[in-house]
């Protein structure tokens, strides 16, 4: 089965809020097997709307990655990055 991306390009408006989002949002993702590739650092925006945190992180399936996004932990702390952020989030499965 695929691994899957979880790839998000946020602006954050509210840093405190944000905080306490990203810091429910780590352990929901480790439940569901997520492991971080990239959050925030340096990058090159080359097309499309910038946003100046980029997040990718792999999952051991598609499935798992919605699971996660669908869970009650991840959904507790996405309360904190409604208002306090502009998100795109796209989950993708890699290639075999």
């Amino acid at each position: 089965m695929p691994t899957a991306l979880w790839i998000a390009h946020v602006e954050v408006t509210d840093a405190d809020a944000y905080g306490r989002y990203a810091k429910g949002a780590g352990p929901a993702l480790a439940a569901h097997g997520g492991v971080f590739l990239a959050r925030g650092g340096r990058y090159v925006q080359l097309e499309g709307n910038d946003r100046a945190r980029n997040v990718v992180a792999r999952f051991p399936s598609l499935e798992a990655a919605v699971d996660c996004y669908n869970s009650p932990e991840y959904q507790a702390a996405l309360t904190h990055a409604k208002g306090a952020s502009v998100r795109d989030l796209v989950i993708v499965e890699e290639l075999d």
